[in-house]
């Protein structure tokens, strides 16, 4: 299987399948020198652990992660880092079912295209399982990101439908609800309407907003590796992102000009921006603004309502599904957004080393 490594210069190979022996990933070009630990990467996968509350799976995994290699002394070598979280829980007999069938939503039936041949134990490596692997490289990515101080923060901005109000905007609060939600009465509401649609066995989607900050400008490559494509290349490589907008998104297909520009001026010395309608990237570089993006995460496919398929017979069935299944996968995919934006500014600042002799002449000149 080809496309499981993502990244040029840091770069991440992903491995394991959801009911294997486990899932892990392989990290190459890290620098040496970065202080890291298990604690460290541990603190973001308990982030997108299951079975945290009523409006998760209740698949129970510690989700612990080990080091296999890349680090001596509480510090990275600079030789490739590969790291393990093994499963333990598998209940592969609540998938022998579908075996037979293609669920709607699901990989399914173009696996079986593609390959002629698919794990249906909970999906595979299409499984949202596979992205631990994404969120424990992304723990290392930020060690790297906090050395130079830029910050990722993502939350949830939508749930069901139900959006944060900016009057009652709340970092804090994302740590006190369930849905990582900063507004504590958004939050509420969501729960409220979770229930209902979980009752009735359904599921919700909702949008995940990301703010990366302190980036210096001239980050990104102006022709196919722009920031911006390659931030989208991330978010839509994540299974369940249908959608991706940065800065004002679609809303400028409804806009002027005049007021779509961000005009510039001088503040202490330093070009800034009055506004930031384009999300902090200019002709595919980050222009010192924050960077702020959305990405659009569709409602669970797997639920209990009744639903029409195809069995691999030919025969049209109804079928609803069974096992250990997220009625909303946003709250965990905060961390897993944070994760993958962390591992695409990483890799093109390390792109970005080259791109002036005179810095190259400023770091090897004797």
């Amino acid at each position: 299987m080809a496309g499981s490594t993502f990244g040029n210069r840091f770069k991440i190979m992903t491995w394991g399948e959801s009911h294997g022996a486990g899932v892990g990933v392989v990290v190459d070009g890290c620098p040496a020198g970065v202080p890291l630990s298990e604690a460290d990467i541990q603190k973001q996968l308990n982030r997108r652990k299951p079975g945290q509350s009523q409006f998760t799976t209740p698949r129970k995994e510690d989700d612990e992660v080990e080091i296999l290699s890349g680090i001596f002394e509480g510090k990275t070598t600079g030789t490739p880092i590969s790291l393990v979280v093994r499963n333990k829980t598998q209940r592969s007999a609540d998938y022998s079912e579908i075996a037979s069938y293609y669920r709607p939503g699901h990989a399914d039936y173009t696996f079986d295209m593609k390959y002629g041949f698919r794990d249906y134990r909970g999906g595979g490596r299409s499984s949202g399982r596979e992205t631990i692997g994404r969120v424990a490289a992304g723990a290392i990515a930020m060690k790297i990101l906090e050395q130079l101080g830029i910050s990722i923060t993502a939350y949830a901005k939508e749930i069901g439908g139900i959006a944060i109000s900016p009057e009652r905007f709340n970092l804090q609060e994302c740590a006190k609800n369930p849905f990582n939600m900063p507004d504590a009465q958004a939050a509420q509401a969501v729960a409220e309407d979770a229930k209902e649609k979980i009752e009735a066995g359904d599921s919700i989607g909702g949008i995940i907003e990301c703010v990366i900050q302190n980036v210096k400008p001239g980050v990104g490559e102006p022709v196919f590796d722009k920031l911006d494509a390659n931030l989208a290349k991330a978010m839509f490589s994540i299974g369940a992102v249908k959608g991706f907008e940065l800065g004002d998104g679609f809303a400028v297909a409804k806009a002027l000009g005049s007021d779509n520009n961000d005009a510039f001026k001088m503040q202490n010395g330093k070009v800034v921006k009055e506004t930031n309608h384009a999300g902090g990237i200019l002709g595919g570089m980050s222009d010192g603004s924050d960077i702020v993006f959305r990405a659009a995460i569709k409602p669970t496919p797997s639920i209990r309502a009744t639903q029409q398929t195809v069995n691999k017979s030919g025969d049209n069935i109804e079928v609803s599904i069974k096992g250990r299944h997220d009625p909303m996968i946003v709250p965990r995919a905060v961390v897993v957004v944070e994760a993958m934006a962390a591992l695409t500014v990483v890799d093109l600042l390390f792109e970005n080393m080259t791109a002036r002799i005179d810095k190259i002449e400023e770091f090897y000149k004797m």
